[in-house]
């Protein structure tokens, strides 16, 4: 009789241990436990560390409550300006609200990814290739806010970040791009050149004063062109010729007679001046004569 007491407390001894194991529960540090009695959720969360619950009655489900980091794909899209452009995102977001994450959503992994895809159609729809390609943190609010307002407040997920990894245009697009950046390239540098070209003729006006000022300089400068180009490795033969030679020449050189003037032309008169100061002329006047009676003889 002794010997089936004490088995049968054996038995009871070991299906109280299996019953205590099934029920240790251990929520790590970056988790959080939800617990089910019967089917109905416990308003009371279990924080990280060792927690019991009923075996057979109770179900603990754990939440990971670190930021999750997910790659949307790439999504095709025309822009508000028309041009096709492919283009894709990542999203860091985390659960804020498990029970939330648990109960209204059944996968809210998979729920945030097509969120996130739709969000990011809809954001290319709206932006213009300029704005893809330059306004990205602008962008980046947007689509944060578009994915943030339908999963914080029925999921209790909170979207940290969404930034646009890539963006992939048409080889055509590309090569119209380029070609307006070597333009823009070429505009610049001409603009630097006739900017340097202006300044340098500033410069060459200002030290022509100086040079016309003192004879002296003039030389100076011709000769110091003279050991220029003497140092250089060439069968140039240059003759200097004094300045002031030049000068006496000048000087000397008899001045151009100066051409008589010639008389002026008179314009011709107009013919009706011309009429009127002709002298007037009398027409001879034909005298009325009686005329004779003839007698017959």
């Amino acid at each position: 009789m002794e010997s089936v007491l004490f088995a049968l407390v054996l038995v009871l001894g070991f299906l109280l241990l299996i019953a205590v194991a099934r029920g240790v529960r251990i929520v790590q540090q970056f988790e959080t436990g939800i617990v089910f009695r019967l089917g109905r959720i416990q308003p009371s969360v279990r924080g990280p560390g060792l927690h019991l619950i009923v075996p057979l009655i109770d179900r603990m489900q754990k939440v990971n409550m670190q930021i999750i980091t997910m790659g949307v794909p790439a999504q095709e899209g025309i822009t508000r300006d028309n041009v096709s452009v492919r283009v894709d995102a990542v999203v860091y977001f985390r659960v804020i609200d498990p029970i939330k994450a648990v109960v209204n959503v059944q996968n809210y992994l998979f729920a945030v990814s097509q969120v996130a895809q739709t969000s990011l159609r809809s954001v290319i729809g709206q932006s213009e290739l300029d704005q893809l390609l330059s306004d990205r943190d602008a962008l980046n609010a947007q689509l944060k806010r578009v994915i943030d307002e339908p999963t914080e407040g029925p999921w209790g997920i909170r979207i940290e970040r969404v930034e646009i990894k890539d963006v992939a245009l048409p080889e055509g697009m590309k090569r119209s791009m380029s070609r307006q950046a070597e333009a823009e390239r070429e505009r610049r540098a001409r603009i630097i050149t006739a900017d340097g070209e202006f300044q340098a003729s500033k410069r060459l006006a200002a030290a022509a004063r100086e040079m016309s000022s003192d004879p002296a300089a003039l030389q100076l400068r011709m000769l110091q062109t003279v050991v220029e180009v003497a140092a250089e490795k060439n069968s140039t033969l240059v003759m200097p010729m004094p300045v002031e030679l030049l000068r006496f020449f000048d000087r000397m050189a008899p001045a151009p007679e100066q051409a008589e003037p010639k008389a002026p032309v008179e314009e011709p008169e107009p013919v009706e001046e011309a009429i009127n100061e002709l002298p007037a002329v009398d027409a001879p006047v034909l005298e009325a004569q009686e005329p004779r009676s003839v007698q017959p003889r």
